[in-house]
């Protein structure tokens, strides 16, 4: 991105918004100067221009839930701005995901990759833990040849699951090869945001 391409207003500032690079989640809109913008494109991590405070911020300098800046972009119009970013914690000050989550209209349901999140966490939660009567404990005691086994069942049950063009069928055992794959990926240290830098260095525009 050029900076001297970028419109900034009266303030000498531009609205920025930050999207998880993963989910497309929007987590946060802020504000940044052209010094902003620089400190971002030279260190990755989300900084902006505090209008309350007068000065810059980096996101999770204090908190430690930091923003990794995969891209920035600017928009057709040349006065707002884009961080697609990897979060590392909480985008909200409240501890939510977004600062976006208080619904006024609509379905506020959650996107596939915020509920793949999600299963990945518990999972490793009840790893860590092994509660009395957890799939995911009595599975991870089992040992990983079991969970490799149940890979491969649950990868045969898509397959079948399409043959019969059954819609329905499909969804149900798709969701359960992702939930033995996310199992998986627990056990092995593997996480999202691994997936994520993959999958974002061989797609992205």
């Amino acid at each position: 991105m050029d900076l001297a391409n970028v419109r900034f207003d009266a303030s000498s500032l531009v609205p920025v918004i930050v999207q998880d690079a993963r989910t497309g989640q929007v987590l946060t809109l802020a504000y940044a100067n052209l010094e902003a913008l620089k400190q971002t494109l030279q260190t990755r991590q989300s900084t902006f221009f505090s209008r309350s405070r007068g000065e810059l911020w980096v996101k999770g300098l204090t908190s430690g839930h930091t923003q990794e800046v995969l891209e920035v972009l600017l928009d057709c119009d040349q006065d707002a701005v884009l961080y697609k970013v990897i979060p590392h914690g909480p985008a909200c000050h409240t501890g939510a995901e977004s600062c976006f989550h208080q619904p006024l209209s609509g379905s506020n349901e959650p996107s596939l990759g915020e509920v793949l999140e999600k299963v990945y966490q518990t999972i490793e939660q009840r790893i860590a833990t092994l509660p009395e009567g957890s799939y995911v404990a009595k599975m991870h005691q089992a040992g990983l040849d079991r969970i490799l086994k149940k890979i491969g069942e649950e990868a045969g049950e898509v397959i079948i699951a399409a043959k019969n063009q059954s819609r329905e069928e499909l969804v149900w055992e798709a969701s359960d090869l992702l939930f033995h794959l996310l199992f998986l990926l627990a056990e092995q240290g593997v996480s999202p945001t691994d997936l994520a830098h993959t999958l974002w260095g061989r797609h992205k525009p």
